[in-house]
């Protein structure tokens, strides 16, 4: 859109609006770019985001030869000394209710 184009529809929307509006007008489509760039801005920052962290496991997986791997749920990352001596108790066997003796009739 060239500066003809731009001064015409400038003297087209001040006859549509009046003076009076326009002003409000315009500051209402200023607010409306502002955060459409806003959230371009903050979509844009997301993706490199991701991409990154894309980079960086893949920069890992090449340097170990092997996939990084989350370790399954409820197991211990490091033995620590507490749960060293948690682990080392023996388990109780489930306490099961003694069978009463049917009297003899």
């Amino acid at each position: 859109m060239g500066f003809s184009e731009t001064i015409f529809l400038f003297f087209l929307a001040l006859l549509i609006f009046g003076p009076k509006r326009l002003p409000e007008i315009a500051r209402q489509v200023g607010k409306f770019v502002n955060e459409l760039k806003r959230a371009s801005s903050e979509f844009q920052a997301q993706i490199q985001t991701e991409i990154s962290q894309l980079e960086l496991q893949e920069q890992r997986k090449a340097l170990t030869g092997l996939p990084s791997v989350e370790p399954p749920a409820g197991s211990v990352a490091s033995s620590t000394p507490a749960t060293l001596a948690a682990s080392t108790e023996p388990e109780k066997a489930p306490e099961t209710p003694a069978l009463k003796a049917a009297p003899d009739a």
